[in-house]
């Protein structure tokens, strides 16, 4: 546990001091979900009902902006050769890496999302939702984009390639994240979304590291 915290503060001390990757991600979210109310118009029940399905597509592509450096400045200095060879199991490791990940991608997505819902005149209730959804969604993009970042690490291209192996993992959590949003809107209960996004969520957090070091590994090979 304690080589994992190790990596986590080893990089949120990293991005710490590449400030401008963290906000690139941020302000991009904030930027997209923002022309979209400028665009359409100031229409209440039209920006309520386009509303999840926005800011939950911003989310999602905002998360993607970070993958392409998850490990390759780690893979380009050696330091994921270290943690290979390291006693500590790679799994938990690189479970350490995508967690630093969401603190510094997903978090503050989450954090900004019900600030940005009210441009869209979403209630209380739909912009608490929102908040749960993505707490259970964003952790679900970092694993998974982890995935695709470690298939494509240093591969020429690899962002272009990371895009199409990651985008069509990602239909579930959107319809599930959005939708669990939409229900509210309808007044409908959104528990079987929420439920089913969790459900997602454990899945990941038991696959996605153990798929994530085997790539890793044929890639250091």
């Amino acid at each position: 546990m304690k080589a994992v915290l190790a990596v986590i503060r080893r990089d949120l001390l990293l991005a710490a001091r590449r400030k401008s990757e963290v906000l690139t991600a941020l302000f991009f979210f904030i930027i997209v979900v923002s022309l979209f109310p400028l665009g359409i118009g100031p229409e209440p029940a039209l920006l309520r009902k386009i509303a999840p399905g926005i800011l939950w597509v911003a989310a999602l592509l905002a998360t993607m902006l970070g993958l392409t450096r998850l490990f390759a400045p780690d893979h380009a200095d050696g330091t994921l050769e270290q943690m290979a060879l390291s006693p500590n199991p790679l799994g938990l490791l690189i479970a350490g890496k995508i967690i630093s990940h969401w603190l510094t991608t997903g978090l503050p997505l989450v954090l900004l999302a019900p600030v940005l819902g009210i441009q869209f005149d979403l209630e209380p209730e739909a912009l608490g939702i929102l908040v749960v959804a993505l707490l259970l969604g964003t952790p679900l993009l970092s694993l998974i984009g982890a995935i695709g970042a470690a298939l494509t690490l240093g591969v020429r291209g690899g962002g272009v390639l990371l895009s199409l192996l990651v985008l069509p993992l990602y239909v579930p959590t959107l319809i599930f994240g959005a939708g669990a949003v939409e229900m509210v809107v309808s007044g409908l209960s959104p528990a079987g979304h929420l439920s089913l996004l969790a459900a997602l969520l454990a899945l990941a957090v038991f696959f996605a590291p153990w798929a994530t070091t085997a790539a890793l590994r044929i890639a250091l090979e």
